[in-house]
């Protein structure tokens, strides 16, 4: 199904040049995030002193004592290493090297605990991130000032050249070929058509929002005559139509896993192919989601991608689909009365219908959960574009850590052209972003998961006025475990550690998206720390001030403690790098190492003195 690529065409974009710079700025995530992790510990390095205003000499030597690595950082607010990348030197034997990915995970593949047969798949991992971040460099065309200005909500998205910010492994995409990559990758911008399979309701399933019909929902993705022709297509093979399901399947879920691993069902005609769709799609930033962009008000499509990327195999279970539409629509119904985040605009992307394949061959041979039951789903979500008003525009979050090609990171450019004040903005966003996530944390013991990729910003004048908040059923949680819900619903309910439900904040937010925004603003010169952090605690102490009725649940989960748990990514995806976690008990998946302390701590509530400086900043 991958569209022919030329031998020398999947390859073309690994020059030297570029292929030394992507290494460089992995190792500066590298040991700024197993840093933050306390994986490996840089010490001062007294030999010399830093080149850089604000900045220390740091050394990081292997356990052999042959290998040093050092390089000049900035160490801000939540233990975070802002690291010069062009300050980074390695010395083996005293002899400079080059700047090696690959060299760097093996010289402390000890210190990152990873198992001899999972550290193979975490340096492929490692390569294709690499192999990608070549890509972006030599092909990614819109840079941040360009992109500031952008009205095409999809050239945004497809120009995103990070990933999650916090992994350093984090393209993996292992099961794609070079040929693949061009084809599927969000980065590549390739439009490509998905294929519609018929398959058989005894062991396929649809669930929907009320109202929506599959018949509905097929008429209105595919247009009537389509739909028509398909059933046509299954009577001349001899099918009943009414026996069959029709659904979407990624083309290289087609090819690679469902031709093969679901042969017996081809053969017996459950599964039957009935074409290539007329539309066009992208992939968005999460693979496994793809954009119409021939019909731009048509629904995301979502299916299983059985590669493996981030600690997953890219499935989609057809149990948690049986859910999926009715935990939308009750999360929905819930907040949709609520004046508080009437106020703020908040809104949720819901998963309108879902449909699943079980397997029962692998059903039958396999009791525990595994990604081969995951094989073959779908779900289809709400468009964020008819939600627009007149002069407002659409970006994924993500795009506030967007660093371009050149090294101009798009925020601060954003703030610029704004024309307001970097503190005024910052109020904004965090009345659009964080004051309806802490509302829902309050109110409803509801949380989500709310990086990034997940988060869609309503711009206007280029200051977000609202958020558009997607991937609904399986990353929400309620941690009220008193709470009646229907059955379908049930599964949002966590069982969480009393004294861990605030890392839903503290690590989701503060530590998994703002830690990186505060180290954009500062290094810019867009803000200062002390205000970037001030402005976060002013939004959540108003939000507290406004809500008195809650007094006793703000301090039960108190969101100005001095410190809070470290919960560590990374740790989380080395320790096992093929199943990451078990959906079903998301408390056992934290790996905690240590504290953080709080950088709201100094303007909690309760202070009596004025506010001390922050950490960070008595250090520089």
């Amino acid at each position: 199904m991958t569209p022919p690529t030329s031998l020398a065409t999947v390859v073309d974009h690994l020059q030297p040049e570029v292929w030394r710079r992507v290494n460089r700025q992995l190792v500066r995530k590298a040991i700024s995030e197993y840093a933050h992790e306390r994986i490996v510990e840089p010490q001062p390095d007294t030999a010399q002193p830093a080149q850089r205003q604000l900045h220390q000499a740091y050394r990081l030597t292997t356990p052999d004592g042959h290998t040093v690595y050092r390089f000049e950082a900035r160490l801000l607010a939540l233990q975070h290493w802002a690291i010069a990348a062009d300050s980074i030197e390695c010395l083996a034997g005293g002899v400079p090297q080059d700047v090696d990915a690959l060299r760097f995970i093996t010289d402390f593949k000890q210190a990152l605990g990873l198992k001899p047969e999972q550290l193979p798949i975490y340096l492929d991992e490692i390569c294709s991130t690499l192999y990608s971040s070549a890509y972006k460099q030599l092909n990614t065309t819109h840079g941040s000032h360009e992109l500031i200005h952008e009205t095409d909500f999809q050239v945004i998205e497809t120009s995103m050249t990070e990933g999650h910010p916090a992994f350093v492994a984090n393209n993996g995409r292992l099961g794609f070929d070079g040929s693949d990559y061009r084809a599927y990758a969000p980065e590549a911008a390739s439009p490509f058509q998905i294929v519609w399979l018929a398959v058989h309701r005894d062991q396929a399933a649809f669930h929907s929002v009320p109202g929506l019909s599959h018949e509905q929902l097929l008429a209105e993705e595919l247009g009537q005559p389509t739909v028509d022709r398909y059933r046509q297509q299954l009577r001349d093979q001899g099918l009943d139509p009414a026996h069959y399901l029709v659904v979407p399947a990624h083309p290289w879920q087609w090819a690679h896993k469902l031709s093969v691993a679901f042969a017996p069902y081809v053969a017996q005609r459950r599964i039957v192919v009935l074409g290539l769709s007329e539309d066009r799609y992208l992939a968005q930033q999460s693979i496994r989601t793809m954009f119409n962009i021939s019909a731009p008000h048509k629904r995301y499509v979502k299916t299983s991608l059985s590669i493996l990327n981030m600690g997953f195999m890219r499935g989609l279970s057809p149990y948690y689909m049986s859910g999926t539409p009715a935990i939308n629509q009750w999360i929905s119904e819930l907040l949709a009365p609520d004046a508080e985040l009437q106020a703020t605009g908040f809104t949720l992307l819901r998963e309108v219908a879902s449909m699943g394949f079980r397997h029962h061959y692998y059903e039958a041979a396999i009791e525990t959960d595994t990604p081969y039951k995951k094989m073959f789903s779908a779900l289809w979500r709400e468009n964020p574009l008819p939600l627009l008003k007149p002069g407002e525009r659409l970006m994924t979050m993500a795009s506030l850590l967007h660093t371009d090609r050149d090294g101009e990171a798009l925020l601060p450019a954003l703030i610029e052209a704004s024309g307001l004040p970097a503190r005024t903005w910052l109020k904004r966003y965090l009345q659009a972003y964080l004051t309806p996530l802490v509302h829902c944390f309050y109110t409803y013991d509801l949380v989500f998961m709310p990086h990034g990729e997940n988060l869609i910003l309503v711009m206007q004048d280029h200051v977000p006025v609202r958020v558009i908040m997607k991937d609904i059923a399986e990353e929400a949680a309620i941690f009220n475990t008193q709470v009646q819900l229907p059955d379908a619903v049930r599964r949002l309910v966590m069982d969480f550690p009393e004294h861990l439900k605030t890392l839903a904040v503290f690590i989701d937010i503060f530590d998994g998206f703002f830690r990186y925004m505060n180290q954009i603003l500062v290094e810019s010169g867009t803000c200062t720390e002390a205000d970037f952090w001030r402005e976060v605690a002013d939004n959540i102490r108003r939000y507290q001030d406004e809500h008195p009725q809650q007094r006793d649940k703000h301090a039960r989960y108190d969101l100005f403690a001095p410190t809070f748990r470290q919960s560590c990514l990374n740790r989380l995806q080395m320790g096992n790098n093929t199943q990451m976690i078990n959906l079903a008990d998301p408390a056992a998946n934290l790996k905690i190492v240590g504290t953080l302390d709080n950088p709201l701590a100094p303007w909690a509530p309760s202070a009596k003195a004025a506010p001390r400086p922050l950490a960070s900043e008595v250090a520089s």
